[in-house]
């Protein structure tokens, strides 16, 4: 029984990373150069504003992953996707002095980390180094926070996916300083941003003359004391990658809280409501984004558990996840959209990206697929 299900499982991730691969040389050949960030009505979005371009890691980033896919099983596409891969990394390079954001992370290390596990270039350990440093200015004394891209008193959720390319560059140079800028922000996120229950709140906001924090607050969520899943999402895979850089238990706890509420608080199939705290009627709106995103987290935060049962169980919830989007929420029945995973979402409030496929979605179902085919 266990031997079909893995059987049915390989299946099932391949036939969808496979999918995704033609949605993506879709993409790349009819709009070269293009990183989009959500569809309308399934078709990506050209014009608008892209606010800080903090996704523009993330199809360089799928581009990464396919080509680790095909040198695994040995296809005969891994030049294809390096390529691809190179042509669209490249110009993101002068983003690592960009002090005008915090998602510095996402851009890097979904793809010159990438591509420096393939060619170990000393030159592309650089760029990671120069951008961990870089988003390490952002580092408020007062307060002990990375500053967000909205105002100097603002603390995001999202930065904890971010903190790891800190923690990089303290690592690839010794630097002390580095280290503990990350190590410091991670702790005013926990004590701020993760309440006891492992829920999370999106900000936090500081009184900038005294560093006090002074309450918490939302952009995206349905409330400042509600738990928005992409924010309580970014927590549990964020956390994680703290913990592995730190070894420090207090991360593992908490990304260990926060893959509980998720997990507790999510419907059967794993599929999170884009709020978990929204009104029954909205709670209706899924967000396969923070699904993804979750079913990536919990794969590796099954590697780094001492118990062996809770880290089967977290591996397993992520299959679970995975299978849930690939039988309930691909694209690939849907003539003419152009994104892979449909339901996801970006503003609710403002009404971007609401039931639409989003490439942070995208880019981590990929993530997690490839993951899973790595291990299965």
């Amino acid at each position: 029984m266990i031997q079909f299900q893995l059987e049915t499982d390989k299946a099932l991730f391949e036939s969808a990373i496979q999918f995704g691969q033609k949605q993506v040389k879709k993409l790349i050949e009819k709009s070269p150069d293009f990183c989009p960030m959500y569809t309308q009505k399934g078709k990506w979005k050209h014009e608008g504003a892209a606010w800080t371009h903090w996704c523009d890691g993330f199809l360089p980033g799928i581009l990464w992953l396919f080509r680790r896919y095909e040198a695994d099983r040995e296809g005969k596409d891994v030049d294809y996707w390096k390529v691809q891969a190179i042509r669209y990394s490249k110009p993101l390079e002068v983003r690592k002095n960009d002090r005008d954001v915090h998602d510095l992370g996402f851009i890097f290390l979904s793809t010159y980390y990438r591509w420096y596990q393939v060619d170990r270039n000393p030159e592309h350990e650089a760029v990671l180094i120069e951008a961990g440093k870089t988003l390490a200015l952002r580092f408020r004394e007062k307060g002990q926070y990375l500053r967000s891209f909205v105002s100097e008193d603002s603390l995001f959720i999202d930065i904890m996916m971010n903190v790891g390319i800190i923690f990089y560059a303290a690592r690839a140079t010794g630097d002390k300083h580095l280290r503990e800028v990350a190590v410091r922000h991670a702790l005013t996120t926990r004590r701020m941003l993760v309440r006891g229950d492992g829920s999370t709140a999106h900000e936090g906001l500081f009184d900038t003359t005294t560093g006090e924090f002074v309450r918490q607050a939302t952009h995206q969520g349905y409330r400042a004391d509600s738990c928005w899943s992409r924010g309580l999402a970014w927590a549990l895979y964020g956390f994680g990658t703290c913990y592995e850089y730190s070894r420090d238990p207090h991360f593992l706890e908490t990304a260990e809280s926060c893959a509980d509420y998720y997990i507790t608080h999510s419907p059967a199939d794993g599929v999170a409501p884009w709020d978990f705290n929204a009104p029954t009627e909205s709670r209706k709106l899924l967000d396969t984004s923070a699904a993804a995103i979750a079913a990536s987290g919990l794969l590796r935060l099954s590697r780094l558990l001492q118990d062996p049962v809770k880290g089967h169980f977290y591996w397993n919830t992520g299959l679970r996840i995975l299978r849930s989007l690939c039988e309930k929420h691909l694209a690939d029945k849907e003539k003419g959209w152009e994104g892979i995973l449909k339901g996801g979402v970006y503003h609710l409030d403002k009404k971007l990206g609401v039931n639409e496929s989003v490439i942070w979605g995208d880019h981590f179902f990929i993530e997690a697929l490839e993951h899973a085919l790595r291990h299965l």
